[in-house]
């Protein structure tokens, strides 16, 4: 066997043993996916800059496993049956960059409806390539800015559940975020290892009607990489002074 072959196994094996780490066997199918957008992901990057990740083994787990890990907090919204997305169930990942978390989510469960929403339209006619190219459905790329989206009717509390991974500080990210969900809908942020923001969100928590509902930290397998994720629900309809006008809430944070 040629050592590319091998090379190829391993690293089709460490993707397979992260997700079942999460409760999620891929199929053949869906690895062959996860290995065409790191194709992709790593072809653009050479043309614009999507990620500091370039070696494959990163970013299968910082990136694609990383992603995965939100799964078991998704599973109380999926189907028991058949462990898929009830019908109509709609994300939209926040601030989305090259497509983390809401493609991996998307490769995995095929009847989820995702909104990828990114303020930099370079980066979005990356994800609409990767759409197409891995022949995804039910899934949408859109370019702008999470302050002017949170407050468009076509968006605004349209979603059972929102996403964001490594793109602000927890204050900031409840303002982008918690607009866009339904009242008993869901914000799950995905954080580093520090939690001290999470004291100073009181204020943006009670302002936007949310409530932390519990906080996890993992470590991504084959890895010894804390992650902190937080899930928060959403009690009451934001009031329609939120989010603020772009660029406010990063300036002047509630906290």
């Amino acid at each position: 066997m040629s050592r590319r072959i091998i090379m190829i196994e391993n690293l089709k094996n460490l993707l397979q043993d992260g997700a079942n780490e999460f409760g999620i066997k891929l199929s053949d199918h869906q690895v062959q996916q996860f290995n065409y957008y790191k194709d992709i992901l790593k072809g653009w990057n050479e043309k614009i800059n999507l990620t500091a990740i370039e070696d494959d083994k990163e970013v299968i787990i910082k990136h694609f496993i990383d992603s995965l890990s939100i799964i078991p907090f998704l599973q109380k919204s999926l189907s028991p049956i058949a462990h898929s997305p009830l019908p109509g169930l709609k994300l939209i990942d926040v601030g989305t960059g090259a497509g983390f978390p809401g493609i991996p989510l998307k490769i995995v469960y095929k009847n989820l409806k995702v909104t990828l929403l990114d303020s930099l339209d370079k980066r979005v006619k990356f994800l609409n390539e990767v759409v197409n190219k891995l022949d995804l459905a039910g899934i949408d790329a859109v370019h702008g800015r999470a302050e002017d989206f949170g407050n468009n009717r076509e968006f605004r509390e349209q979603f059972d559940i929102s996403v964001a991974r490594a793109v602000a500080n927890l204050p900031v990210l409840l303002e982008y975020c918690m607009p866009f969900i339904k009242v008993n809908g869901k914000f799950i942020a995905m954080k580093g290892s520090s939690m001290e923001e999470v004291d100073a969100s009181k204020r943006a928590l009670a302002a936007f009607g949310g409530e932390i509902e519990e906080i996890k930290e993992i470590i991504l397998p084959s890895s010894d990489i804390k992650r902190n994720i937080i899930i928060v629900r959403k009690l009451r309809h934001t009031p329609t002074k939120y989010p603020r006008k772009a660029g406010k809430p990063s300036r002047e944070p509630l906290i």
